[in-house]
Parts: C-alpha cells; sequence; structure tokens
C-alpha cells in the first residue's frame, strides 16, 4: 500500500512539475509519510525526480522550446552548484536558508500574480554579455540550492528566465526543466556514491514519475502559458505556506 501511495504522489508531482515545477512540494512529504529517514528521503526524491524531468526535458527539447545557445551557459554552472550545495549541506543552518527562501517565494508568488502579463507573451531581450553574466550566475545559484534544499528550484528557473530573456512561460518551463534535470542527476550521483537512495519505493516511483512528466509536458505543450502560470503561482503560493509552518513549528 506504502508503494502504491508513493507511485501515486510521484505522478502528480511529476505532473505538475513538469509543468510549473514544485512537485517536491508533493513527493517529499509523501516519501517521508512511508517512514524513510531524511537523508534517505533526499536521496530517493531525487532519483524519481531525475527521471522524470529526463522526461520532461527530452519532450520540451523535441518540441523546439529549449534554447540550446542559452543552456550551453547555464549547464555547466548548474551541475557545478548542484556538486557545492550537495557536499556543503550539512554545513549550513537549513532553518537560516528555510526563511530566506520563504520571503523570495511568496514575493515571486505574489508579483506573478498582480502581474497580468508576466510569461503571457515572449517579450524577447537582446542576449547581451551581461544577460549571459546574469544567467550563469542563476544557474550556480540554484543548482547549488536545488543540491542543498530543492524545493521551488523549477519556479525560481522560471522566473529567472522570464526576467532576463522575456521568455513566455512554455519556453521559460522548457528550459527550466532541463536545467533542472542537470542539477537533479548531479545530486542523485552524490547521494547514490554515499548510498542515501532507497531503491526499492524508487524505482515504481520513478516509473509513475515518468508518466506524469510525459502527461505533464503534453498538456503545458498543447495549453501554453494560459495553463502553466496558475499552476506556477498556485505552486510558488504553497511552498511559501509550507515554508512558513516549517518555521512557525520549529519556533514552538
Amino acid at each position: 500500500m506504502k508503494i502504491v501511495l508513493l507511485c501515486f504522489a510521484g505522478f502528480i508531482a511529476a505532473f505538475v512539475d513538469s509543468i510549473a515545477g514544485g512537485g517536491g512540494l508533493i513527493s517529499v512529504p509523501a516519501y517521508y509519510m512511508a517512514g524513510l529517514p531524511s537523508h534517505i528521503v533526499l536521496g530517493t526524491n531525487k532519483f524519481s525526480a531525475a527521471c522524470g524531468s529526463l522526461t520532461s526535458s527530452i519532450k520540451y527539447l523535441k518540441s523546439g522550446h529549449g534554447n540550446k545557445n542559452l543552456l550551453k551557459y547555464a549547464i555547466p554552472f548548474t551541475l557545478v552548484g548542484a556538486c557545492i550545495g550537495v557536499t556543503v549541506a550539512l554545513q549550513i543552518n537549513e532553518q537560516t536558508l528555510s526563511s530566506i527562501i520563504l520571503v523570495m517565494v511568496l514575493i515571486i508568488g505574489v508579483y506573478s500574480l498582480f502581474s497580468k502579463s508576466l510569461g503571457m507573451k515572449e517579450n524577447l531581450k537582446k542576449v547581451t554579455k551581461l544577460r549571459i553574466l546574469l544567467l550563469i550566475l542563476l544557474a550556480l545559484c540554484l543548482g547549488f540550492y536545488d543540491g542543498f534544499f530543492g524545493p521551488g528550484t523549477g519556479s525560481f528557473l522560471m522566473f529567472g528566465l522570464i526576467q532576463l530573456f522575456g521568455f513566455e512561460f512554455t519556453r521559460a518551463s522548457a528550459n527550466a526543466r532541463v536545467m533542472n534535470f542537470v542539477s537533479n542527476i548531479t545530486s542523485l550521483f552524490l547521494f547514490a556514491i554515499n548510498m542515501k537512495i532507497n531503491f526499492t519505493y524508487g524505482i515504481p516511483v520513478a516509473i509513475f514519475s515518468i508518466l506524469g512528466a510525459r502527461l505533464g509536458t503534453s498538456f503545458a505543450l498543447k495549453k501554453g502559458a494560459k495553463i502553466i502560470k496558475p499552476i506556477f503561482i498556485t505552486m510558488s503560493l504553497l511552498l511559501s505556506l509550507k515554508l512558513l509552518i516549517v518555521d512557525v513549528l520549529h519556533l514552538i
């Protein structure tokens, strides 16, 4: 029964994540409810998430929505950031980081809610050296964040790409998924060599994550920004709520 429930959670998580990010809000609590210890939860979740993000990345790239010229700059620094994030995970106060992320995600969610034009139409901006440097910084920071903490990485990437390059939500989601896959697979490798993955749960959940990612990506490509934006805002605000609850419980 645990595996059945985990597979269902993995399917929904991958479906949502392939559209607007935030799938970890569903899958991570599900792994905890299955009784896994924290480090195994993180490693096993990376395993299923990497399978889902690979599936959606391939589908998005085949659709032509990925920008390979920008991704060639972003991918190496996403990888480096993820390596650093996993390596120093135990040396940083997670509660402090959680509080910072809470404020940032809340701002993004509220801003997106009230900005009617954000990501609805492409308003492509010139690719300058400054924007490339900012993209590299975005990739490095969010690669680190995904390796260390994780929730909301896809949402941050999408928002950053929209602001930097004027992408519409569909194109932002496509490029964010590829970058997110790189940080996922890098983190997964480090968790794997440290034997922090429960494959008994991870493999069946990964299969359903692949199915969820395929369906979610097809849905996003068909419906476009009009469906991606409300899901993006919803997941951003839910993440804010989750982090706020965690902060309050920690204070109590």
